[in-house]
Order: C-alpha cells, then structure tokens, then sequence
C-alpha cells in the first residue's frame, strides 16, 4: 500500500503475467463504493453508515452529484487481500444473522468479480432497526371528526 498524503491509499496489484506488461492501482475508495454498493443492493438493508456519515454522504451526494455508495464502509486493502467493516441499519422483520450471511455473499461477489482482490474479513455491526413510520395513518384519522 501506498499513502498518498491525500487521505486516499493505492494498492499496486499485479496478475499472474502482468509484471512485464504494467501494474493496476485500485484505491481503497473504489473498494469500499463497490462493497456499498452490493450491500445497499442486499434485500433488508435500509442504510449503511451511522448519523453524521449518512447526513454528509446525503448532502454531498446531491451537491456534488458524486456517489456516496462507499460512505460508511472502511476498507483495508493489500496486495491481494481487502479486509472492510460496515455500519448497516436493517430494516424491522429480517432475520439479521441471514441478513449478514447475505451481505457478506454480495460484497464479497462483488469485490473479488471486480477487483481480482480475496476478501478475507467483512465485520458488520448492525447499529439500528428501520421500523416504517405511522405519519400516513395520523392525517386521516382526524378527518373524519370534523363537525361543521
């Protein structure tokens, strides 16, 4: 790995026959928009990341235009190896160790598909249920108790 004082890490990553033909570079940024991505596309996620990493991601997204499918997942990424943990909100009524087992096929699909990189470890830490909102139902139950 190489740090390249902006905060963003490249990893060299050479194929078996590439060494005389030049050297891929993947950032760790790629690795975890990647993993987002799959994770977000995981049936019973509702979010990945936690209070100030959604609120930036969302804020940033929609100035910017850029993607922040990478926000709230941290990658470590070898030679050969990735190594992420994942901030996920999952929606009420999933099973969260089937969930888990799922997220981690996806990513893991994903990553080593795109990126040729083994993923070793996915650590999840589910910080929250999603449970819908009633906001729907309370206007109309006062509507009907109008008199005139």
């Amino acid at each position: 790995m190489v740090d390249t004082g902006s905060g963003t890490t490249v990893t060299d990553r050479k194929t078996e026959g590439s060494s005389a033909r030049g050297t891929t570079t993947i950032a760790d940024s790629v690795i975890a928009t990647i993993a987002g991505i799959a994770i977000r596309e995981t049936e019973g996620v509702h979010s990945i990341g936690r209070g100030a990493t959604k609120a930036v991601g969302a804020v940033t997204g929609r100035l910017s235009g850029a993607s922040a499918a990478g926000r709230g997942v941290k990658v470590e990424v070898g030679e050969k190896q990735t190594a992420m943990d994942v901030d996920v909100e999952v929606e009420y009524g999933i099973p969260i160790h089937e969930l888990a087992d799922q997220i981690r096929v996806h990513a893991t699909d994903a990553v080593e598909t795109m990126s040729g990189l083994d993923v070793v470890e996915i650590n999840i830490n589910i910080f929250d249920v999603h449970v819908p909102s009633d906001d729907d139902e309370d206007g109309s139950s006062d509507s009907g108790s109008r008199v005139e």
